[in-house]
């Protein structure tokens, strides 16, 4: 039985790059990081530490490379926050990519990219 969402993997070209737009941008943490041979291996990131649910940032080439056939696009992703409003204006003040906030049946949203181009979405329900 499964019993909850435990991580999604985020397959990226530049997994440091992508960590630093995360943490300092977003304001997300490091839960872990495991560098093997001067190579990062991989990298967990969560909105605070102790959630349940975080990204872990994969190398995409290196992941290719182990399983050739896999479907290493990202995933459609939703999260949920507060003050959405606030928080668009912010993510704009700080350069990042945003859609436009709009308002649907299931809350206030907006979507925004990383600095791969990866879109993502925020919700306030």
């Amino acid at each position: 039985m499964i019993e909850k969402i435990g991580q999604v993997m985020l397959y990226v070209e530049n997994q440091a790059a992508v960590r630093d737009f995360w943490v300092e941008k977003l304001d997300f943490v490091v839960v872990s990081e495991e560098v093997v041979n001067g190579d990062i291996q991989w990298i967990e990131i969560a909105p605070t530490k102790g959630l349940e649910t975080s990204f872990v940032l994969q190398n995409k080439k290196k992941v290719a490379e182990m399983n050739p056939d896999m479907n290493l696009g990202t995933p459609s992703i939703l999260l949920f926050g507060k003050n959405v409003t606030e928080l668009y204006e912010t993510y704009k003040n700080k350069g990042i990519t945003v859609g436009d906030l709009v308002d649907l049946p299931i809350g206030r949203v907006f979507n925004f990219a990383d600095i791969e181009g990866n879109y993502f979405a925020i919700c306030e329900k």
